[in-house]
């Protein structure tokens, strides 16, 4: 899997980028138990992943902080 972009993310809902960010901490969950065992074969893709869900973290934030003021006017 490759790098979100920060354009793909924001076309997405709240919900949707929940989701994604709850798959990508399991699938962290799962490399980081495979390279503790000596079986990881790419050992950059944790740091995307972790680049990933914090960029999604963001975005998230952001759009829910943007909804907040909106909703507060």
């Amino acid at each position: 899997m490759k790098a979100l972009k920060s354009a793909e993310i924001r076309k997405l809902g709240p919900e949707e980028i929940r989701t994604k960010i709850s798959d990508a901490r399991d699938e962290l969950m799962k490399l980081r138990f495979q390279q503790v065992s000596g079986q990881l074969t790419d050992a950059s893709r944790l740091n995307v992943l972790r680049k990933d869900i914090a960029r999604m973290e963001t975005i998230l934030s952001e759009i829910l902080r943007n909804a907040a003021v909106e909703g507060a006017k």
